[in-house]
């Protein structure tokens, strides 16, 4: 019962048609990296990633897989290795009675709440200048296994969302979501009344989010844009989030653009989090991008957080260019004192037959603005490069390095084949 409707999903399928199309792509990687077991055994280990995206489509009909299956290739394994990861299967018909589209199956989910993926169904009813979607399902198995889970009741997500663009200019939106996920239950020690450990199975609740949202987005061409949201959460009967994000062409070459953020903590309503005193926070941040010329563009940021009893402040300039991006960034005030500067360029040769790449940073922070606290740094660096022999093959291959007071010396490898391909009958 377990595989049932995934299989019956793929098995009907592909009894049903004659695919008109097959197109998608593989992809194979390995990953080099040392790992610290315990406090003075470490070990070597390379993982290998088999990924496979896969769409078979028979006019307005699809059936959209993406997995992976990755393991360690040493003698040495991980935790529940190997691992078959089912990320996307689900079934799509388009154009039902030209105004409905519907998925079945397992597939993601992305809104200003929640996000990730589900097993269920998904329902878009468009019509002019109106579209309703809706959604309902159940939580995936840990690892995204080939299963479903049937405690339905205590693992759902449910929700919906209206948009229009009837008025010139301007997109609305309202959406709800209802997401009741129950964490696994685990044992953990415990001292009893005599102060003996003993082994305790603890079972927490469902961890619930129940939230409005509603948006508008006003699109003036290539001269304003402005967009606004705003989160209800019903749990706490409390407005969670106001986003504001505006850019304005001043001119040809100058961008202004301004951002406002105020959230309050996203806590599941029954969470023992809920009963710890804390406070919202707000963000402002201001900015612009001058085109210098074909090549070179100058941006900067200026951006203020405010916390309950105290702000934090930070300041970008960077300078893209049409072969990589020079940036700095400075952090100060409660969050702490940061001061990192990075860059990194790419650049094609031979019509794409090769890219190299390349990028280092370095970061000195301290966690307070006592001038006696600590101060420490970290340096990261990569380089690698893209070969494009054939317009559906690729390779990838990227050094990364790392050096920091937790990670001292700390150098991995990463290796990849990407094959596109595309088959029609």
């Amino acid at each position: 019962m377990k595989n049932l409707l995934t299989l019956l999903l793929i098995v009907g399928f592909s009894a049903a048609m004659l695919p008109q199309s097959i197109n998608g792509r593989f992809s194979s990687s390995l990953y080099s990296f040392e790992r610290y077991d315990s406090t003075s055994v470490s070990n070597s280990y390379v993982r290998a990633y088999q990924m496979l995206n896969l769409n078979v489509n028979e006019g307005n009909v699809s059936l959209h897989t993406y997995l992976n299956y990755e393991g360690n290739i040493t003698s040495i394994k991980m935790l529940n290795d190997p691992v078959f990861r089912f990320y996307n299967l689900y079934l799509e018909a388009r154009d039902l009675f030209n105004i409905a589209t519907i998925k079945l199956g397992r597939q993601p989910i992305f809104n200003s709440v929640v996000g990730g993926v589900y097993d269920g169904v998904n329902l878009d009813l468009q019509k002019n200048a109106y579209k309703f979607n809706a959604y309902y399902g159940g939580d995936v198995p840990a690892y995204e296994g080939l299963q479903i889970k049937h405690q339905w009741d205590q693992d759902f997500i449910f929700g919906g969302k209206f948009t229009t663009v009837a008025l010139q200019d301007f997109q609305m939106s309202l959406s709800y979501v209802d997401k009741n996920f129950k964490p696994q239950d685990y044992w953990a020690t415990r001292l009893d009344a005599n102060l003996n450990p003993i082994q305790v199975l603890i079972s927490n609740n469902s961890l619930q989010y129940q939230f409005a949202s509603a948006e508008v987005n006003y699109d003036l061409k290539t001269k304003l844009n402005l967009f606004t949201r705003l989160d209800y959460d019903f749990n706490f009967n409390r407005t969670s989030k106001v986003e504001f994000d505006g850019n304005y062409q001043a001119t040809d070459k100058l961008k202004l653009n301004a951002y406002y953020n105020y959230r309050a903590p996203m806590i599941s309503y029954n969470s023992i989090f809920s009963v710890f005193d804390y406070g919202n926070t707000q963000e402002f941040e201001v900015g612009a991008d001058y085109i210098i010329n074909n090549i070179f563009t100058l941006t900067g940021r200026y951006g203020d957080v405010i916390y309950q009893t105290d702000n934090s402040q930070r300041v970008t300039v960077g300078l893209n260019t049409n072969y990589g991006n020079l940036s700095y960034r400075k952090t100060f005030g409660y969050a702490g004192e940061l001061d990192a500067i990075s860059c990194y360029t790419a650049y094609t040769f031979f019509n794409g037959f090769l890219t190299p790449s390349a990028g280092i940073s370095y970061t000195k922070y301290r966690l307070s603005t006592d001038p006696l606290a600590p101060t420490n740094d970290l340096t990261a660096a990569l380089a690698g490069f893209n070969i494009r022999p054939w317009r559906t093959v690729s390779f990838d291959l990227q050094g990364q390095y790392m050096n920091n007071k937790i990670y001292k010396n700390d150098f991995r490898m990463f290796l990849k084949l990407n094959y596109w391909f595309n088959t029609n009958f």
